[in-house]
């Protein structure tokens, strides 16, 4: 017994060790490919972007369920996106408040007989809404299967562009968001099949009119400290596995992809509740499949802003649906871990995925215990305890504060100083107790998982602001 307790504390040092050591490599790299982002976007010019016929089409895919709140603001700032030519499809996914509703009266909605042809099954569509106001927008009308990836389906179905755009019902896009995102494939020779951007919490904000004024960082400390939480994860985490070639997940909240093949691997799958990771996933099967050269693209300045959750019920709740997604989507295509046929996706991404991320959880809590327990037993000793969690904390206050400094230097979203200041202290008190709560509630969506709860939790919205009155 005490042979076993001092190797497992041991190897759990290692472990935590070696998770921050490879979040040091990933924000090297996440270095490296913002000045190659910078570089590019220098050499393209987003007035020749937007006037040129070369830039294909995009159709927005927006699922829609019980988001009467904020959805006449979000369709409203997607109608606004300086891009040559979209179409914004609006699936209403059995909303149970007044989503529909809301479009009706602010878009004057008119009920068509367009005949739809389904290349994806779906749930029924009930109907199908085109807008006397704004002739680019479509909205479906269909029940619910609980799924948000069978309304992202409905809307697939009905998309005619060569583009598609996924994004969420509470999000919303930079004016020239759809320019940024598509750099990467207009500058390319055809290589690109999807390109993700950042994701921001939208809390704190001024949005008025679908449009957002003045960028603040959230008052309430548990909104804020999410700030900091998406800032690691998309300035180091996605941009640095892009640049490794190895991005397994494009955030549902912004993403564009190739409609073809979209449709060629059967469109998004219904039983996933994390959606975007798996059509990721199955992207790369399919083309490493079919031996062809491809390239899944992050660019970290396209920004999308979106409301993050206020209240530990539903912050909680949010993290262990993604934790359930994680481990559905790795279960589902476990014959690629460490199969050399997907190439550095089957022997590094994935292995990774399943090391330190879907059972890390179950690392940290065990972690706990067993190092309650071999101190009290006295078999650490205190030098030993305080070197784990001294260099535990240290590492991670660096890397968050690392992906601070990058977007102060090469985005400089937040303007006001103490905004700035806020966010670096909070790199000091993420470690605890915000990174233990995580833990627990990622603890909570691997046993939903295992006890196959899978359904689309909604989570509550307090809304940006009061709609509009009248269509754009």
């Amino acid at each position: 017994m005490t042979a076993f307790l001092q190797a497992a504390s041991y190897a759990l040092f290692v472990y935590y060790s070696t998770t921050n050591l490879i979040y040091l490599a990933l924000l090297f790299e996440s270095m490296l490919a913002t000045l190659s982002h910078h570089r590019l976007m220098g050499t393209l010019w987003h007035e020749r972007l937007r006037l040129s016929p070369s830039t294909p089409p995009i159709s927005i895919l927006v699922p829609a369920r019980n988001e009467e709140k904020n959805i006449v603001s979000s369709v409203t700032s997607l109608l606004r996106l300086d891009y040559p030519e979209i179409e914004v499809i609006v699936v209403n996914d059995g909303s149970t408040d007044n989503t529909l509703a809301e479009l009706r009266k602010h878009f004057d909605l008119l009920e068509t007989d367009m005949l739809r042809v389904s290349e994806i099954a779906t749930r029924p569509v009930r109907g199908i809404y085109m807008s006397l106001a704004e002739p680019r927008l479509l909205v479906l009308d269909k029940e619910s299967s609980g799924r948000k990836a069978d309304a992202l389906n409905a809307a697939l179905n009905a998309a005619s562009s060569p583009f598609v755009c996924a994004i969420d019902a509470d999000a919303v896009l930079e004016r020239d968001a759809l320019l940024r995102i598509m750099a990467p494939a207009l500058a390319d020779d055809g290589g690109i099949v999807a390109s993700g951007g950042i994701v921001r919490a939208a809390n704190g904000s001024v949005i008025e009119n679908g449009e957002i004024k003045n960028v603040r960082l959230p008052r309430r400390p548990l909104e804020a400290l999410q700030v900091l939480e998406y800032l690691r994860s998309f300035l180091i985490g996605r941009q640095g596995w892009a640049r490794l070639k190895m991005l397994l997940i494009i955030s549902g909240a912004f993403g564009v992809f190739r409609r073809d093949l979209c449709r060629q691997i059967g469109g998004f799958r219904t039983s996933a509740i994390g959606e975007d990771m798996d059509l990721i996933v199955r992207l790369h099967r399919h083309l490493r499949n079919k031996k062809q050269n491809y390239r899944i693209a992050f660019v970290p300045d396209p920004v999308c802003w979106t409301e993050v959750p206020s209240t530990l019920k539903s912050l909680g709740r949010q993290r262990a649906r993604w934790q359930n997604g994680l481990a559905d989507v790795l279960w589902q295509n476990r014959d690629m871990l460490l199969n050399p046929r997907y190439g550095r996706i089957g022997l590094l991404a994935i292995p990774y995925q399943w090391v330190f991320e879907l059972l890390a959880p179950v690392a940290e809590v065990a972690g706990w215990m067993l190092l309650l327990l071999a101190g009290l037993m006295g078999l650490l000793s205190k030098s030993f305890l305080v070197m784990f969690f001294v260099m535990g904390y240290l590492l991670s206050v660096m890397i968050s504060i690392g992906s601070v400094l990058m977007e102060e230097m090469a985005y400089h979203r937040y303007n006001d100083w103490r905004d700035l200041f806020r966010l670096v202290g909070l790199c000091f008190i993420e470690y605890f107790p915000y990174r233990p709560l995580n833990t627990i509630w990622r603890v909570q969506g691997l046993w939903q998982f295992l006890r196959g709860r899978n359904s689309w939790q909604l989570i509550d919205r307090a809304g940006f602001e009061p709609a509009p009155r009248r269509a754009p």
